[in-house]
C-alpha cells in the first residue's frame, strides 16, 4: 500500500464521512479508475509518433497502452474507418494510486506557469478531466531521450454522488484546486 492510499484510508475517509454525513466508510467517495488518452493526429506527419507515444506512456504508467480505432469514416477530419486515432491506458488498483501520487507530488508542480486546477474540470458526478500539454513533466521521461512531445488527457473517475464531494475528495488527495 502506498502513502497516498494509506492517507486516504486513515485520514481522508473519516473526514469525508463527517463532512458529507456518511454512515459507513463504504459509502464514501473514492477514486475508481484513471484513464490517460492520447490523440494520434500527428501520426500522419511523423511515422515514429505512435511508437514514441506508446513507449513514453509505458514509462509513465507502468502499463501497456491500447490503440483505439475509428468506428466510421469522417471525411471532414480525414479519418478512415479502422484507422488508429488514439491510445488509451486505464489504471485501477495499485497502479492507479501510484499514478495519482506521482501526478500530484511531482508532475503537476513541474508544469510551467501552473495556476491551479479550475473547478470547471469536474462534471456533475465529480469526475475530473485535465489536459497536460507535455509528457516531459513526468520524471520518468528523460529530456535527452524525447523525440516527440505530445499532450494527453487524464480522467479520474470516482464514486462520488455529486460534484462537491468529488472536488473535496481530490482536494484532500492533494490536487491543487483553485477556490471558485
Amino acid at each position: 500500500m502506498n502513502n497516498l492510499q494509506k492517507k486516504f484510508r486513515e485520514k481522508i475517509v473519516p473526514e469525508l464521512m463527517k463532512e458529507f454525513g456518511h454512515k459507513n466508510s463504504i459509502s464514501v467517495a473514492k477514486p475508481e479508475k484513471v484513464s490517460i488518452n492520447v490523440g494520434l493526429s500527428k501520426a500522419a506527419n511523423n511515422p515514429h509518433f505512435i511508437e514514441d507515444v506508446i513507449s513514453d506512456l509505458k514509462l509513465i504508467t507502468g502499463q501497456a497502452p491500447v490503440k483505439t480505432k475509428a468506428k466510421k469514416a469522417i471525411s471532414g477530419f480525414k479519418i478512415r474507418e479502422n484507422q488508429e486515432v488514439g491510445v488509451v491506458v486505464t489504471l485501477r488498483g495499485k497502479r492507479m494510486w501510484d499514478f495519482i501520487e506521482r501526478l500530484v507530488d511531482t508532475a503537476i508542480p513541474r508544469i510551467r506557469d501552473f495556476q491551479g486546477i479550475d473547478s470547471k474540470n469536474f462534471d456533475k458526478q465529480g469526475n475530473f478531466s485535465y489536459g497536460i500539454k507535455e509528457q516531459i513533466v513526468f520524471p520518468e521521461i528523460s529530456h535527452d531521450d524525447v523525440n516527440t512531445i505530445f499532450g494527453f488527457q487524464i480522467n479520474v473517475k470516482n464514486t462520488a454522488t455529486n460534484r462537491e464531494e468529488g472536488i473535496r475528495l481530490l482536494k484532500l488527495l492533494g490536487f491543487p484546486i483553485k477556490e471558485a
